[in-house]
């Protein structure tokens, strides 16, 4: 059965607009399977919720095969309220202190239908990194994909290390960013996530793929493009340090491959942030190569932004 996690994580103003952070329902929804990875989303769901003092709404997709008899159906949907229930509990054994209502439910429905409702009305959704229609090699699933790529709203792939079978909670919040106006959004959210975990930002600008470089054969000023580039992160960054002084932020602008440095870079972050398509996208484009690529290697948790 598939595994997802729905997480409301706040919608996010422009600096422009005085600082104040635009809030939705205040409700993360998590869809579980019973599964580790599942567990695993629901333990950040549920901390996420904690720390924003949000109610937590956990959903289990139940889509019994046409098969099955009318009893089986019963019988299944039985196992999907039992696994929900142990889920409810997961939530609350995960959390040491913040108080939140929890809320539970078994929908049914195919679990991209179910989630792409759940998109439409919630501030990101989490998913977690197996399941949901996975291959047997273990790579991540077609749903996961399909809402960075459609969903109304941000999508968190918790994945990559742990500690003690946890995701982890220390670590910089990472923000790739690329220059373009769909990458404030992604901006705004790391800022937020860091604020809420306390935690530094890292913000990284890469401007050029060195082995396109290399093979071109036409002269660059490289001094000027780095000048260039430089101004570019400056120019993302403007407005949110106000806004969040006490965000420690640290910049990294390199000439390189983006998934190469952030990959790397995963590897301490309790975080990374980016945005569903780069500059380098184009209209009809499903999801962008570094976020597809991020969402199935990075060493943490990974938030991708519309």
């Amino acid at each position: 059965m598939p595994q997802s996690v729905v997480v409301f994580l706040g919608r996010f103003s422009s600096p422009s607009t005085g600082g104040a952070l635009v809030t939705g329902s205040h409700t993360i929804v998590v869809g579980i399977d019973g599964s580790e990875s599942a567990n695993r989303a629901v333990v950040w769901a549920a901390q996420a919720a904690a720390s924003r003092g949000w109610t937590l709404r956990i959903v289990i997709a139940v889509d019994p095969p046409h098969h099955l008899s009318d009893e089986d159906r019963i019988e299944f949907r039985a196992v999907a309220e039992a696994r929900v229930a142990a889920a409810e509990i997961l939530a609350a054994e995960s959390v040491d202190q913040g108080q939140f209502d929890v809320v539970v439910e078994a929908a049914d429905g195919k679990v991209v239908e179910v989630l792409m409702a759940e998109s439409a009305g919630s501030e990101s959704i989490v998913l977690g990194a197996s399941g949901l229609g996975e291959s047997d090699s273990g790579v991540i699933g077609s749903a996961a994909v399909a809402l960075s790529a459609h969903g109304s709203s941000p999508v968190v792939v918790v994945r990559g290390r742990s500690i003690d079978g946890l995701p982890p909670t220390y670590g910089p919040v990472v923000v790739g960013i690329d220059g373009s106006a769909q990458g404030q959004s992604a901006v705004a959210a790391a800022f937020d996530e860091a604020a809420q975990r306390n935690s530094p930002l890292i913000a990284v600008h890469v401007w050029s793929d060195v082995s396109l470089a290399q093979v071109s054969g036409v002269p660059r000023d490289w001094e000027s493009i780095a000048v260039s580039e430089e101004a570019v992160l400056a120019e993302s960054l403007a407005g949110w340090q106000e806004k969040y002084p006490d965000v420690e932020v640290r910049r990294i602008v390199a000439q390189d491959r983006p998934v190469r440095v952030l990959s790397q870079l995963s590897e301490q972050a309790s975080l990374i942030v980016v945005g569903n398509r780069g500059r380098g996208g184009f209209t009809g484009m499903l999801l962008g190569s570094t976020s597809y690529a991020l969402i199935h290697t990075a060493d943490c948790p990974v938030m991708v932004v519309r």
